[in-house]
């Protein structure tokens, strides 16, 4: 679905592209408008009328947008996954101390897109001793939770199978490694109604707020992954999701304009007076995790 603001752009877009006679990628444009769900359907007959019109009026056009994006298709279908097991296979070949030198660097250094390269290069290599070394690691020392999930997913896209108890600060959360997301659609709706809400709330208020908010709501649920805050959202009615979609919401604006109007910002999440200890405390939370992410930094 795309909110007013977001259709407003691609409009304008659009009448760029057709002045500047770049009729390919309007058409490409149209396309995608076209795929777009929860729009009027005025909207989805000019959209028609219009690339019908392009495509008769500018065949060439057409047929080099349709190769074009056939490309693009054909070349995000290449098997990526086999591209880069060969390429570290080939390096294990070159240097056999080669996977203890990945274990090393994310064991030893702080998380950084280093370390991510790290554990996604210890995803195609094969061996136990590999999982062994990662299970334990995370059930014996207090890891960067970033660092812990990151690591989950390797070792579920390695294959490996069954619990693992985390050491995470006072508690330790027991997940099941089968179950670790891999993509943001794998997560559980409830995360994902969070930012549905924010998303309503910032498209009337302040726009630009969603992508700061979106960016900071990832790193935030994979952090508190398996942990007892996110069991609980999980668990949570509807007024759990607007606790934790308004102290986001807050948590990004306060960052944005350096004022606090948490009156505001209850108001638009309905969050009442009985609500309000759980709010400050998932506040709390999301304002701990920021400004631990940023020392990490």
């Amino acid at each position: 679905m795309l909110f007013p603001k977001t259709l407003d752009y691609y409009q304008i877009q659009l009448t760029v592209m057709l002045e500047s006679e770049r009729y390919g990628e309007a058409m490409a444009l149209l396309r995608f408008l076209l795929q777009a769900q929860g729009q009027e359907e005025r909207h989805y007959e000019e959209w028609r009328s219009l690339l019908e019109w392009l495509e008769a009026a500018f065949p060439e056009a057409a047929l080099n947008a349709e190769i074009e994006r056939d490309a693009a298709e054909e070349e995000q279908a290449l098997e990526e996954d086999d591209m880069a097991r060969s390429l570290v296979r080939s390096k294990v070949q070159e240097d056999a101390d080669y996977p203890d030198k990945l274990l090393r660097k994310v064991m030893g250094e702080p998380l950084s897109e280093n370390t991510v390269l790290a554990l996604e290069q210890l995803s195609y290599l094969e061996g136990n001793v590999i999982d062994r070394k990662l299970m334990n690691w995370l059930e014996e020392e207090n890891v960067h939770p970033l660092l812990q999930f990151r690591t989950l997913q390797t070792l579920r896209r390695r294959g490996a199978q069954g619990m693992i108890r985390l050491k995470r600060g006072l508690e330790n959360p027991l997940v099941e490694i089968e179950s670790v997301p891999l993509k943001n659609e794998d997560f559980p709706q409830q995360i994902n109604l969070v930012m549905e809400r924010v998303a309503e709330q910032a498209e009337v208020h302040e726009p630009t707020l969603y992508y700061f908010a979106q960016e900071l709501w990832g790193q935030f649920i994979m952090a508190m992954y398996g942990g007892a805050e996110y069991r609980k959202l999980l668990e949570g009615e509807d007024d759990v999701l607007d606790i934790w979609a308004g102290a986001l919401h807050q948590m990004v604006s306060e960052s944005l304009n350096g004022t606090r109007q948490e009156e505001e910002t209850r108001a638009m999440y309905g969050i009442t007076d009985t609500m309000r200890f759980r709010f400050e405390g998932a506040y709390r939370s999301l304002r701990t995790f920021a400004n631990s992410s940023l020392l990490e930094k």
